[in-house]
């Protein structure tokens, strides 16, 4: 089978020039207008950014008002439900295998 489409060279540089090509007929904008275009976005940019910034400081406020970020003093004696540590869980086992040991004895 013949390939048709050429070699990767041939194929490289005819889409290269099709890219040209197509930046010739591409309408650029004016200065004024790029100016003008670009300004638009940076104050929606600045305006964004302000009122966000203002939900973020008011939402943050709320949640001091209400205490949600208050500091819950807890005790360092207190441990959760279910867990052991490895000393606990071997003073257990020979706990219980002395007790059964003593009961068959």
């Amino acid at each position: 089978m013949a390939d048709k489409k050429g070699n990767f060279f041939q194929r490289a540089g005819k889409a290269f020039t099709d890219v040209i090509a197509e930046l010739k007929r591409v309408t650029w904008p004016t200065k004024e207008k790029l100016a003008k275009t670009s300004a638009v976005c940076l104050l929606v940019i600045v305006f964004f950014a302000i009122y966000l910034t203002i939900i973020g400081s008011g939402g943050r406020w709320v949640l001091d008002k209400i205490g949600f970020y208050d500091i819950v003093e807890t005790s360092a004696t207190t441990t959760v439900a279910g867990e052991t540590t490895a000393a606990e869980t071997t003073a257990a086992s020979e706990t219980t295998t002395a007790a059964t040991e003593s009961s068959a004895g």
